[in-house]
């Protein structure tokens, strides 16, 4: 039903001037015209009276009101949330038990909670926040709550509330407060409930696998993961890490109560081949979210040939030793360069007349040992120490320091490896530091589970191995690890001002690792167990550090990218190294990557080469889906071409196992003027909305009084009358 009138400010003020000023008018108009005569002159005085009334009606302020009074059936909105994060498992049911999210609010849709609203209202329930019809099942567009509350702003002034069901977990999209300050302009209250519990509930849950792209067969791998328990109390349990379903190793763990623990599981492949893995922890009896105890993963397992340049002056025993190792290692092709002082190169089986003389030659190693080695005459010369340079950042080889009672590593620090050393030398003792009593080395925090230092099962057992190895009597001139650097061992007993002497240091350089070791020892800790410890730990420093150098690649060609484990939206730096037709690094040619989605979808890179010389090219681009991405790599110069897949991490919106976020539902409903209750208090918020009063009726009213037609109207007037006035003669 609609209505019109007018409307006035009745204020006596307004009144009172009005009045005067139209009888004050009105008298002087009529003396003027009795004076002057004749019919224009009064004709003009009537139209000085018209505009002194117009005038006095504007300061009343006139006002058309048209009033508008709904007669339909007013509606009621209620979203229910059909998001991801539903799934959790936190509802208080009968018996003590708990349900999930979804399968609650299934429970009260069945019933039709809304019942009561029907003698009021017309009721709308709808889902909200659910993914597409034809979307994926790993499809995860996260929870929209603004979208959704905008569905309701637009559907005009006939809906009279809404009720929001949610867990409150708004991930995408704009912030719903804009939504809300719209649906409080427009007089539209919102009430919510908050389905789910705003706290953790007891679960054990494996937060992260950081596992590498690719592993060697038959060598072991380590694969970091994460426990967070929000149990409230120690948890003693096992990780068992699963490949095709068959469990090939196991982790024993010890979970303090509400904890977050790192740890790692190793095995050691048989199988070359794509292998499909999993570490799963077992289910605890008071759980609530079983099903995050599991993660699967996709690792590539092959075996591998790495080449190996040790460099040294003296013939010492770790020399010898190391030596023998590596020559044993089916998995190693080592040569040697021996440098002796005073009978010159060593010869032999293995070892290299002179230091490999070419570019080509030298990019083929994969990790560098550079022994009691310095830049000098009759050793390394300033070109060569930058060439092992430029193998190291370039190329991403690896480089191991081993300095010896020689002292020669002193001369390194001022040649260009001296950007590399992981360590700060003193220059006041560069023989080192000798000592009749046995030492040993002390693995720090983060050499107790590093794969370097990984010599047992677990880290605790791991500490203990190496308390018990056969200690040195000599170590390196360290004063302190340089920013940057990973300390894996320090000296028991001695220090400096900089604390303990560091004696295990690792580091990145460029594309390729670095790493220090301050005593020339580790050949004594075959003593009573011959190679188990010496060997292994050996081994495991040259794959460790040749691991980027075999991540991709095939003859003439290889690449790595960076980092190994994107997530999605994560920029992702792909470095190749190619060569020519003749097997020399490629200084100028066309590199490109072609990047396959899972989705199918495609992109093309070209990769710029990089200064130096050494046939590096670099280039970036953006995973933007989760999921494997085929990566192949292509020289257009030699044709060759090495192809690796990708694992992108997905991005997880809807985490299932979260608390409700009851501090944006709280805020929804304090904007627009509603209320929000928990799960329990659904009944009385029905209640609560089925006795809103009638809305207001919408006024639309036109101001007659601060119109601008109204304004020039008079003004036109005004002027008419002055006109007149003129022609008449009159000032």
């Amino acid at each position: 039903m609609t209505e019109t009138f007018w409307s006035f400010d009745p204020a006596w003020w307004r009144v009172a001037v009005a009045v005067a000023a139209l009888v004050a008018g009105a008298w002087l108009a009529r003396e003027h015209a009795r004076r002057a005569g004749g019919r224009a002159m009064a004709a003009l005085e009537a139209l000085r009276v018209v505009i002194l009334l117009l005038l006095a009606l504007t300061l009343l302020k006139p006002e058309r009101v048209r009033r508008i009074r709904r007669e339909e059936r007013m509606r009621v909105a209620v979203l229910c949330d059909a998001s991801g994060s539903m799934a959790t498992r936190d509802v208080a049911a009968g018996g003590g038990a708990a349900v999930t999210r979804a399968e609650w609010l299934a429970a009260e849709r069945a019933r039709k909670f809304w019942t009561p609203l029907e003698t009021a209202y017309d009721v709308v329930v709808g889902d909200v926040c659910a993914p597409p019809a034809d979307a994926a099942a790993d499809a995860d567009p996260g929870t929209d709550l603004n979208a959704a509350l905008e569905g309701v702003a637009k559907a005009g002034g006939s809906v009279r509330a809404a009720l929001l069901i949610s867990d409150g977990d708004w991930n995408a999209g704009a912030p719903p407060v804009a939504a809300a300050t719209r649906l409080r302009m427009r007089g539209v209250p919102v009430w919510t409930v908050v389905a789910g519990s705003d706290r953790f509930l007891p679960d054990l849950e494996l937060a992260s696998v950081a596992a590498p792209a690719y592993g060697l067969v038959e060598e072991t791998i380590a694969i970091p993961f994460t426990v967070q328990s929000r149990l409230p109390r120690e948890v003693r349990t096992e990780a068992v890490l699963e490949r095709d379903g068959r469990v090939v190793a196991r982790k024993p763990l010890v979970i303090p109560a509400m904890a977050l623990v790192q740890e790692s599981i190793a095995f050691d492949p048989d199988t070359e081949g794509e292998a499909r893995l999993a570490v799963r922890i077992p289910v605890e009896g008071d759980e609530t979210q079983p099903a995050n105890n599991a993660r699967e993963f996709r690792m590539a397992l092959r075996r591998e040939v790495l080449h190996v340049l040790v460099i040294d002056t003296l013939p010492r025993w770790e020399y010898r030793y190391l030596r023998n190792a590596l020559a044993r290692d089916p998995g190693a092709d080592v040569r040697c360069l021996l440098l002796h002082p005073s009978l010159g190169p060593g010869g032999g089986r293995d070892y290299l007349p002179v230091f490999p003389p070419t570019r080509q030659e030298l990019s083929s190693f994969d990790v560098v040992f550079l022994g009691d080695v310095g830049v000098k005459p009759g050793q390394l010369t300033e070109d060569q120490a930058a060439q092992i340079r430029g193998l190291v950042e370039q190329q991403g080889s690896g480089l191991v320091f081993l300095p010896g009672r020689m002292g020669h590593q002193a001369s390194l620090p001022a040649s260009p490896l001296g950007d590399l050393m992981p360590v700060a030398l003193d220059a006041v003792a560069p023989e080192g530091f000798g000592s009749a009593i046995e030492s040993r080395p002390v693995l720090t925090t983060r050499g107790r589970e590093h794969l370097l230092t990984l010599l047992a099962a677990t880290p605790e057992q791991n500490e203990a191995l190496w308390r018990g190895l056969p200690g040195f009597h000599w170590y390196a001139p360290v004063l302190r690890a340089r920013p940057g650097g990973d300390v894996l061992a320090v000296h028991a007993e001695a220090r400096n001002e900089h604390g303990r002497i560091p004696l295990l240091v690792t580091r990145e350089a460029g594309n390729g690792k670095v790493l220090f070791m301050g005593t020339d020892s580790a050949w004594r800790w075959r003593r009573g167990v011959e190679d188990t410890y010496h060997y292994r730990f050996w081994g495991q420093v040259a794959r460790w550090m040749a691991h980027r150098r075999h991540l991709a690649h095939a003859e003439g060609i290889r690449f790595f990218f960076s980092p190994e484990s994107p997530a999605a939206g994560d920029r992702v730096a792909i470095h190749a190294t190619a060569f020519d037709g003749v097997g020399l690094p490629l200084e100028q040619g066309t590199v490109g990557a072609r990047i396959v989605a899972p989705g199918g979808g495609e992109t093309a890179i070209t990769l710029a080469p990089e200064p130096g010389g050494w046939g590096t090219f670099r280039g970036m681009f953006v995973a933007r889906d989760g999921g494997p991405h085929k990566v192949a790599v292509r020289c257009a110069e030699t044709g060759r071409e090495v192809e690796a897949t990708l694992d992108v991490a997905r991005t997880v919106r809807e985490r299932v196992g979260r608390p409700a976020r009851s501090d944006v539902l709280r805020e929804i409903a304090s904007i627009t003027g509603g209320r929000c209750v928990p799960a329990a208090g659904l009944a009385s918020v029905l209640e609560q909305i089925r006795i809103l009063p009638e809305p207001e009726p919408v006024e639309e009213r036109f101001r007659l009084w601060c119109s601008a037609a109204w304004g020039a109207g008079i003004v036109g007037l005004l002027a008419l009358y002055w006109c007149g006035r003129k022609l008449a003669g009159k000032i």
